[in-house]
């Protein structure tokens, strides 16, 4: 039997046990879910041992990372596999349409938090090697990495692959945490934003106060710090932090034009999104703006009385959370500097202001002329019958540029979600032609990746 006759056969239980991970609330941002975190970890590493295949939780100072791996010849190439089992928040849960810790099946798609980033995407991987060790067609030796705290920065990934080079040795890394540009138009991302991730804090007085009594007398750290974030960006759509773009890699007219080759409706982005039109930096298209160019955004903003009904308030302080996505050649400690120091520098004597760095990560960008990447292109064009597209994404997958550094290997994003999927948003969906046509391709990269690597 073949490996992609073994998936077929098997496809309503690889996808029950989806369903089964997807219900584990696994959210890496919230202490509340500590458990159920370490749950998830427990269930992948079941799951191995149902393969007979070596698995091991390797505890961190945070939440364990599951490794596992098979070496079928030490002289045949090995393929590391990296995803993570965590997920983001699911607030507001008002805003879901079904709970986002019981899955739900509809429209051909998965509804559940964590379905595309990244337990239905990383779980691929899985029955990916399940297939190929059923039907005794792997060709090569095989390594799991699979963490719990991508979510929150992968700070302890970090001191995990610097203490274990030698047992994360391999000839490359493949990933699927990332989207395509349809399920007709496959593609394959080559390149990722970093990312400078803070808080930021506003205080004016000791105390919230009245309204009346000391409106228009005593700064408001609200209406503060809405002013300050607003004068981030010019009205061209510029970041008007000194120095954020010194660093900037400026891509040719050449390699702009090949990106404009991606079949793109701007219309039907638009009403996807239920907008009137688009925004961002002057000059450069929608598809640039998310792939090739910085961005700073608020993630989040508040201060005040926010509850029922009214309160006249003059609040004592307000916050923010900021991230801004960065392009080769930033670094994220630099532009967090950068950010520090602007911040603190536009501030009006009447507030204090603080800084908070959180997290942060490096741009990655994967070479087109290796033997991952051919192999990639490979694998799905055997699956969809037309070669990918390569494209860049405007999210971030900090250890990518990590392992690039400690380990000397390239990741391929060999994703398999779209942007519609909604991931960190409410309604998260996977489609099922994605889940399965994922776990039949990355098959086929095996074997292509360990032809071309003899030849």
């Amino acid at each position: 039997m073949s490996a992609v006759s073994y998936i077929e056969e098997n496809k309503d239980r690889f996808l029950n046990e989806l369903l089964e991970l997807l219900k584990i609330p696994s959210v890496s941002a919230d202490k509340k879910f500590a458990g159920d975190v370490r749950k998830a970890a427990e269930y992948l590493k079941s799951q191995f041992e149902k393969l007979d295949t070596h698995v091991e939780i390797c505890e961190t100072a945070g939440y364990p990372i599951v490794y596992a791996e098979h070496i079928k010849d030490p002289n045949l190439p090995t393929v590391l596999v990296y995803g993570h089992y965590d997920v983001q928040p699911a607030d507001p849960y008002e805003l879901w349409d079904s709970p986002p810790f019981e899955p739900v099946i509809k429209n051909e798609k998965i509804y559940a938090r964590g379905s595309a980033d990244d337990k239905g995407q990383m779980y691929m991987h899985v029955k990916a090697y399940e297939a190929l060790i059923k039907t005794d067609s792997l060709p090569c030796n095989v390594k799991f990495m699979i963490e719990g705290e991508e979510e929150v920065g992968s700070e302890n990934l970090e001191v995990f692959v610097k203490g274990n080079r030698e047992k994360l040795a391999a000839d490359v890394i493949l990933i699927s945490d990332t989207a395509m540009i349809s399920n007709e138009t496959p593609s394959i991302n080559v390149g990722l934003k970093g990312l400078s991730y803070l808080e930021v804090e506003v205080v004016g007085p000791n105390r919230d106060l009245h309204s009346g009594v000391y409106g228009g007398a005593v700064a408001n750290p609200i209406n503060i710090l809405c002013q300050m974030i607003a004068s981030l960006q010019d009205e061209k759509g510029r970041i008007t932090i000194p120095g954020f773009y010194d660093k900037v890699e400026e891509l040719s007219d050449e390699y702009r034009a090949k990106m404009a080759e991606a079949p793109f409706d701007l219309e039907a982005f638009k009403k996807d999104l239920d907008i009137d039109d688009v925004k961002g930096e002057e000059g450069y298209t929608t598809i640039e703006r998310t792939g090739i160019r910085p961005t700073l955004d608020v993630n989040g903003i508040w201060g005040g009385y926010i509850g029922e009904g009214a309160k006249t308030v003059l609040p004592s302080k307000a916050n923010a959370k900021i991230s801004m996505r960065l392009v080769p050649d930033q670094t994220s400690d630099e532009i967090t500097k950068l950010f520090e120091e602007h911040f603190k520098s536009i501030a009006p004597k009447s507030v204090k202001v603080k800084v908070t760095p959180h997290h942060g990560g490096e741009p990655a960008v994967t070479p087109t002329d290796s033997i991952g990447y051919k192999a990639a292109v490979k694998a799905m064009e055997k699956s969809w019958g037309v070669e990918p597209i390569p494209t860049r994404e405007g999210g971030s997958i900090p250890i990518v540029a990590l392992f690039k550094e400690e380990l000397g290997l390239d990741s391929i994003l060999m994703g398999f979600g779209l942007n519609e999927d909604a991931i960190h948003s409410p309604n998260e969906s996977y489609g099922l032609f994605n889940y399965y046509r994922g776990i039949e391709t990355i098959s086929h990269f095996y074997q292509f990746f360990t032809d071309m690597s003899k030849s």
